[in-house]
């Protein structure tokens, strides 16, 4: 037999359209309000963290994404929606304890990648070639 978790889980989820956040309440008292653009160019996916270390996409022009759609997967975890079609990652509660207690040093580590590869959060994602992964 399994010890349960002790691993904080959502109480409440709340998602603000008009200040793109996604709200996440947890069972230990924190409460985060995770920007729906930090979702997405972190999100879990392998269209964005690729199959492997060092296969990682940088997201570009998700500043505005909004989510369209949240679906619930399990006890365990979000399947979130967003505007620009991605809707292929799963957010664990762990995974999103994690963005919303580290978004700050995720967002300046977001921003220096983007610095480093001369783009901004603005810039449109560049279109991929054919033959990649097409599961995604």
């Amino acid at each position: 037999m399994t010890a349960p978790s002790t691993d904080p889980t959502p109480q409440a989820i709340t998602v603000h359209e008009q200040s793109r956040v996604l709200e996440v309440s947890f069972s230990d008292g924190a409460t985060f309000r995770i920007p729906f653009e930090l979702l997405r160019v972190y999100s879990p996916s392998a269209e964005v963290q690729g199959h492997g270390p060092g296969q990682e996409v940088l997201q570009t022009g998700k500043r505005d994404v909004t989510l369209v759609g949240l679906e619930p997967v399990g006890h365990y975890a979000l399947r979130p929606a967003f505007s620009d079609g991605h809707d292929s990652g799963l957010f664990t509660w762990a995974y999103l304890y994690e963005l919303g207690r580290d978004q700050e040093q995720l967002m300046q580590e977001y921003e220096r990648r983007l610095a480093a590869a001369g783009k901004d959060r603005d810039a449109p994602m560049p279109v991929r070639a054919s033959g990649g992964c097409s599961s995604h």
